[in-house]
């Protein structure tokens, strides 16, 4: 049994896909970041415009 851990511990074929659904995670993670924060901008710029119309 124990030489059965050892070679699972030793085999690291699975851990580049592993490693491949980690970073596509986290870039996924980090261009939902980006677009919330877009998305926040443009709608205060829509947000302005729309006042100063009103003023006008």
């Amino acid at each position: 049994m124990i030489t059965g851990l050892k070679n699972l511990v030793r085999d690291d074929a699975g851990a580049t896909l592993v490693e491949y659904a980690v970073l596509l995670a986290l870039v996924a993670l980090m261009a939902i970041t980006a677009l919330h924060k877009l998305e926040l901008k443009i709608h205060r710029e829509f947000l302005l415009a729309a006042r100063d119309l009103r003023l006008r």
